[in-house]
């Protein structure tokens, strides 16, 4: 127990005890207010007075206190009435204001867990650099991902106000806590980019530069979406739809014809006799059964591959951020002459024909695209591709399941994934028996392979093309363009 005869350390010990104990109701009267008879109300309208010329915020400072008709009680007498009459339960032992930069800290020898006092430490800070496409990850579900590291590893992390920002900051009153942090981060990141993290970037051979390429891929989608049966064989579906119609009309001429004269005999006073010769019977058509459309087959216009960005996929990439398509970039292009050289300096063409599934059978179909044959069967253009693909992998690029994967150079042209609406969900698939008995053995034609791109995923330009990163010639294609 505090025991001094000095009026201002008591008004000291009464400011600690407001902000030390939880249990002291808004606003309570000073332990001098109480034992001097002074009105509450009135007390009470003079302190809130104080607290609004002060913005609202209490300030404590050693003043002298003048107040009228004090009873004379000793200091322990004081703490035990204080305790009494407010069922404090922490003793105080020391109380003190420390002033120090306008910084008060208030200092107890026994305070409530719950109160926690402002330290005043160096911050420290690390900028790291995560990619737009990995913030989404680190945040987590609400906020839960980030909610925990703050809490676990003691740091705050602030991200980018725009999304071409990539970079986020972790702030920290210690380089330890910072660090912690940033290598569970790390880590979180590591983890969506081998699982959840899509493919953002591709190598490909561009086909879509071809009219005649892209006319047919467009009949090609307007005759699977625009015949109701993409199984059915079309002369016998007209021949249905006319039957119907035919049954349909003779229905309505029979239903005009329906007004005759009926001929009632009187029998007697309980019965009459009806002559239903010259009644027509009636007969409805029936509803004719709806015919199935290509919806029924899992198939709509979605999932169709826009004929602007038909190509062939070399090599898929996971690109998070700006630092990792730079280096893509330079890769390709350093790459040209050894490209040029596999490719014997001498132009390659290419035939698409028929139709095949990636991934699943033909009645769950995910990916359908349209085989590769290389003309001549030189090999030239595989080995062209393959020196690619070991570029990019030598230079760190390339996940590495992705890099064990064969190459299997294909033109898609419908896949499930591109789906969208409410039907899509995970592992979807369409029926393709009809369009492969119709497409199966479609030959597309021969286009010449002018060059290799470094494309960006669902980003296009005004013309409806994959942008670009990145591109290098191939030869023969200087000779392409004079003719054109």
């Amino acid at each position: 127990m505090i025991a001094c005869s000095s009026r201002s350390l008591f008004f000291g010990v009464d400011c600690a005890l407001k902000y030390a104990n939880p249990f002291l109701k808004s606003n309570p009267l000073t332990y001098f207010e109480r034992i001097s008879g002074v009105a509450k109300e009135d007390t009470r309208m003079d302190r809130n007075k104080k607290l609004k010329s002060a913005g609202g915020i209490r300030q404590c400072q050693w003043r002298p206190v003048s107040v009228s008709n004090i009873q004379e009680s000793t200091a322990e007498d004081s703490v035990n009435e204080l305790e009494d009459g407010d069922h404090v339960q922490e003793t105080i032992k020391v109380a003190q204001v420390v002033t120090n930069n306008c910084d008060s800290t208030i200092s107890a020898g026994v305070l409530n867990d719950t109160v926690k006092p402002m330290l005043s430490a160096e911050k420290h800070s690390l900028m790291l650099e995560v990619g737009a496409s990995l913030i989404r990850f680190i945040k987590g579900k609400e906020g839960s991902t980030q909610k925990k590291i703050e809490e676990e590893m003691g740091v705050k992390i602030v991200f980018p106000s725009s999304k071409k920002e990539e970079s986020i900051v972790i702030e920290g009153i210690s380089t330890d806590c910072v660090t912690r942090a940033s290598k569970k981060i790390q880590a979180i990141m590591d983890e969506a980019i081998e699982s959840s993290l899509d493919y953002s970037h591709f190598i490909s051979l561009p086909l879509a530069i071809y009219p005649e390429l892209t006319d047919k891929l467009v009949n090609f989608q307007n005759s699977i979406l625009g015949t109701n049966d993409v199984s059915a064989d079309e002369n016998l579906e007209s021949d249905s739809i006319e039957d119907t119609l035919d049954i349909k009309n003779k229905g309505q001429e029979l239903i005009k014809g329906r007004d005759v004269a009926v001929e009632l005999k009187v029998e007697d006073e309980k019965h009459v006799k009806v002559d239903l010769t010259s009644i027509p019977f009636v007969s409805y058509p029936p509803k004719p059964p709806r015919l199935p459309n290509a919806s029924d087959f899992g198939i709509d216009k979605s999932i169709f591959i826009k004929p602007t960005t038909f190509h062939l996929t070399v090599l898929m990439l996971k690109l998070w951020n700006k630092e990792r398509v730079n280096a893509a970039s330079g890769v390709l292009k350093s790459i040209s002459s050894k490209v040029i050289d596999a490719l014997d300096n001498r132009p390659i063409s290419i035939r698409l024909k028929g139709l095949d599934t990636m991934r699943g059978s033909l009645s769950k179909a995910r990916v359908l695209y349209a085989p590769v044959e290389e003309i001549g069967s030189e090999g030239r253009l595989l080995s062209a591709c393959q020196v690619i693909i070991n570029a990019f992998v030598e230079a760190g690029l390339v996940l590495e399941k992705d890099a064990k994967q064969k190459l299997k150079l294909h033109a898609t042209v419908m896949n499930a994934r591109h789906r969208k609406g409410k039907r899509r969900r995970k592992n979807d698939s369409f029926d393709a028996r009809g369009i492969f008995k119709q497409f199966g053995s479609e030959d597309w034609g021969e286009y010449l392979i002018r060059e290799a791109h470094l494309s960006q995923r669902f980003v296009f330009d005004e013309n409806g093309y994959y942008h670009c990163c990145a591109s290098i010639p191939f030869p023969g294609k200087e000779e392409r363009q004079q003719t054109d």
